[in-house]
């Protein structure tokens, strides 16, 4: 058995919105700018810089219609706008500028779009037995260990130092082969957090420090031998800008061949304000994607926000809102290795997408109450509602809390289980293409749940009530063996496994649009007929991929009702998740 189970316990909310999670969730509605000088009929300003005050300081990503000259940087400086970052991986650059000078860029032919330099923040979690659930020993019986693999981990750093369960198990030789800091004024790539080691520890932790005979559990990672490469976009609370990350991309992929990075996880993410074909960090990870890099990324810890009476759905992050990219949901693994038990934890955000309406997540795994290794008992994060005692796991321990692991919970923690998924899936075949790896995870994900699942916080006394479909659990629950005993292919060609859109039909269905991306291999990715009881994709039509659920209860007027906010005009409302709720998500978990 390894990566102890995480039960859920009091679970108080994370958001990490693009700072990746836990305390990072403290930003997630942030630049809300007052009015004063909007532009009417604007399309290249992003709704809060057209109410932008006159007077007011902004930090700004504009992107081009072609990658910035030193012409356009000196025109920049010459409106009184200070260079930030180099974001030329989108034809883009950030800036800090004064708000006077915005109505010039809107009426600049060469500008595409300008966009907040948004605060990101982190997902975390913590989990037990996750490993069992996604049936990862059966790639570590075959020899797949992650091998050669790159694996970059954007977020907040990586702690090397003593870290020996990110070491080469054998020759205790360091995994982590690059670190860089995009983290503005601090140069830093350690890890003050605690997340982003975390998160390094699920995809690749060997379990140094609880492995030999007077260990009862293992906490070992999803690609235990695989590269580690640390790029570090978060600071000590968890916070971090769409710059930061862009930057930290764009160096990914210029590394990809030096360091054979195959992988991109991001345990991080902020609200929606834009459609993702204008979004700058959607479009980052878009170029990652066509650069041939998986990116996996976490969908949020939003589930529970009802605000507008919408039971949780709409609330994706950006960037797990792009089409592309592999976006995780997480389950809890209720404390056994058999994964038949599991269940939704009740604050995986769910989709479809805002502005965009993607149907999203692409898939679930285990992230609640992660075991994975601490970096520091300094680290921000590490408190008596995330520590484990030593008596947890070893024969001889004490109730005195362990220097080595420690416990998170959310959607941060179930990304890395896919990211070290694909690590697995890349070293058995390296030619997969980042579609054909995420078409095969969605074919082959486990797709047998309940109808409905609650949990009740012992704190409020709220009880939340998840409905098993595909925008909740997408494709289903990953399953690491039946992923590598899988040998179709989808297209080759990037874009050929984009998540599909929904709309409704004239009837008021909920159907997919999304033609062959939808279909591949001559099956439906989410089965041909179930992900609970009766047909979740029904009709004869399979083509058509309508999407009503029996008595539509997500739509109609039962469980879940008042779901309109996402039709129509497509409200963005921005952040309304309480920051301290969702840091709680994160140091608590669910039981």
């Amino acid at each position: 058995m390894r990566l102890r189970r995480l039960e859920e316990t009091t679970m108080q909310r994370e958001q990490c919105h693009i700072a990746i999670w836990g305390k990072g969730f403290l930003v997630l509605g942030v630049v809300i700018l007052t009015a004063s000088m909007a532009f009417a009929g604007s399309r290249k300003l992003s709704r809060e810089l057209e109410n932008a005050k006159a007077d007011s300081t902004v930090d700004v990503i504009v992107q081009y219609k072609q990658v910035p000259t030193e012409a356009h940087y000196q025109r920049m400086k010459g409106k009184g706008g200070l260079e930030k970052a180099r974001l030329h991986g989108i034809k883009a650059a950030a800036f800090s500028l004064p708000a006077s000078a915005l109505k010039d860029l809107d009426a600049d032919p060469d500008v595409a779009f300008v966009s907040p330099d948004r605060p990101v923040g982190s997902t975390a979690s913590t989990t037990d037995f996750y490993d069992t659930a996604v049936n990862a020993a059966y790639g570590w019986g075959l020899g797949y260990d992650g091998t050669g693999i790159g694996v970059a981990v954007i977020d907040s750093g990586i702690n090397t130092a003593g870290m020996k369960d990110l070491n080469k198990f054998a020759s205790n030789t360091k995994r982590v082969v690059y670190s860089q800091s995009f983290v503005p004024g601090d140069s830093s790539t350690s890890d003050p957090y605690g997340h982003g080691t975390h998160v390094a520890g699920i995809v690749a932790g060997n379990g140094w420090n609880s492995a030999g005979s007077s260990n009862t559990i293992t906490f070992q990672g999803i690609a235990p031998n695989a590269n580690l490469i640390n790029l570090r976009v978060l600071n000590q609370y968890g916070l971090g800008t769409d710059s930061s990350v862009i930057a930290a991309i764009q160096q990914a992929i210029s590394l990809k061949s030096t360091y054979n990075i195959k992988v991109i996880n991001l345990s991080l993410g902020r609200p929606a304000y834009e459609s993702y074909t204008q979004d700058p960090l959607c479009q980052a990870v878009e170029s990652a994607w066509k650069a041939g890099i998986v990116v996996v990324v976490a969908a949020g810890n939003m589930g529970r926000d009802n605000s507008f009476n919408n039971g949780g759905y709409g609330t994706i992050n950006v960037p797990g809102n792009d089409p592309y990219v592999i976006t995780v949901g997480a389950m809890k693994p209720m404390g056994t290795g058999d994964r038949a038990d599991d269940l939704i934890a009740t604050y995986s955000s769910k989709g479809p997408t805002l502005v965009d309406h993607v149907a999203k997540p692409d898939l679930v795994a285990p992230g609640n109450l992660a075991i994975s290794v601490l970096p520091s008992s300094n680290a921000t994060l590490f408190s008596s509602l995330t520590s484990i005692p030593t008596q947890y796991y070893t024969s001889g321990g004490s109730s005195a809390a362990s220097t080595q692991y420690f416990k998170l919970s959310g959607t941060s923690m179930a990304s890395p289980v896919v990211s070290g998924a694909a690590a697995l899936m890349l070293q058995k075949n390296s030619s997969l293409t980042p579609d054909q790896v995420k078409a095969r995870l969605m074919k082959t994900a486990y797709k047998t749940f309940p109808r409905y699942s609650s949990w009740t916080d012992p704190l409020t006394g709220i009880t939340y009530t998840d409905q098993y479909d595909l925008f909740t659990v997408g494709a289903g629950y990953v399953d690491i063996q039946a992923a590598l005993s899988n040998t179709d292919l989808a297209p080759a060609t990037a874009g050929s496994a984009l998540s599909p859109t929904v709309t409704k039909d004239a009837s008021g269905n909920i159907v997919l649009v999304g033609g062959s991306s939808v279909i591949w291999g001559g099956s439906v990715v989410w089965g041909n007929s179930v992900v609970w009881g009766n047909s979740v994709i029904w009709g004869s039509n399979v083509a058509g991929q309508s999407v009503l659920w029996g008595n539509s209860v997500v739509w109609g007027n039962s469980l879940l009702s008042g779901y309109t906010v996402l039709w129509g005009n497509s409200v963005v409302w921005g952040a309304q998740q309480n920051a301290a709720e969702s840091l709680a998500i994160a140091l608590n978990g669910e039981n």
